[in-house]
């Protein structure tokens, strides 16, 4: 039988390049986009993972959330830390959702509240692909627009807890393979797990109808 993290992960592979090909992140990536729409994105990440860490010591106790709950992923403080360095020490006072980023915090919240399978696959999103993709954006934005190596701006991709990111994504998949539930429950993550890139997505099409290329 196929180990459940490598279904996971083939099942949403579309929706997972649709996320990383978006027209925003390409402009973003690419250096033709300035700090503020980094800083922009920033800020919608924060509504992201207030809303996928704000149950997590409840969650910690769950027979089927508890293995994945490692304080070494939590982003939430390296986030504020990127905002007072992007925004200013006021930055709360000016942040803002989008939309569909509300619709996306939303639903992870929703998950995190009512149903531990959909948490974990949202929680595969956004962490595993911090490990690996995120680092790509890491690297960009300090060359881009001059941040300090892994300092104040790009905190949120500096996983400091995590020395082996190669191993423990290895260690992260094996907890996938041993997810306690059946393949009814297992086909039901799979499909959130689509539904969080889409939302994904959603929030990265309209970054980009902010922030839009001059013809």
């Amino acid at each position: 039988m196929e180990p459940f993290s490598s279904v996971i992960r083939t099942a949403s592979h579309e929706q997972h390049m649709e996320a990383e090909t978006s027209t925003f992140m390409s402009d973003l990536l690419g250096g033709r986009l300035g700090v503020q729409a980094y800083a922009r994105y920033t800020e919608q990440l924060w509504f992201v993972y207030e809303a996928l860490e704000a149950g997590a010591e409840r969650l910690a106790s769950d027979p089927v959330t508890g293995p994945f709950i490692r304080p070494e992923l939590f982003r939430l403080a390296a986030l504020e830390r990127d905002l007072a360095h992007l925004r200013g020490a006021g930055w709360r006072a000016g942040l803002s959702a989008l939309p569909e980023t509300k619709a996306y915090a939303a639903r992870v919240r929703e998950c995190a509240e009512q149903w531990p399978g959909g948490y974990i696959a949202h929680h595969y999103t956004r962490y595993l692909g911090d490990l690996s993709g995120g680092q790509i954006i890491r690297g960009k934005a300090e060359k881009t627009w001059g941040f300090e190596r892994k300092g104040d701006g790009v905190r949120f991709y500096v996983f400091e807890g995590i020395t082996n990111p190669a191993a423990f994504k290895r260690g992260y998949r094996e907890l996938l393979d041993d997810v306690r539930a059946d393949d009814l429950e297992k086909q039901r993550i799979v499909t959130e797990c689509k539904r969080a890139f889409a939302l994904n997505s959603a929030v990265f099409r309209a970054l980009g109808e902010e922030f839009p290329l001059s013809a």
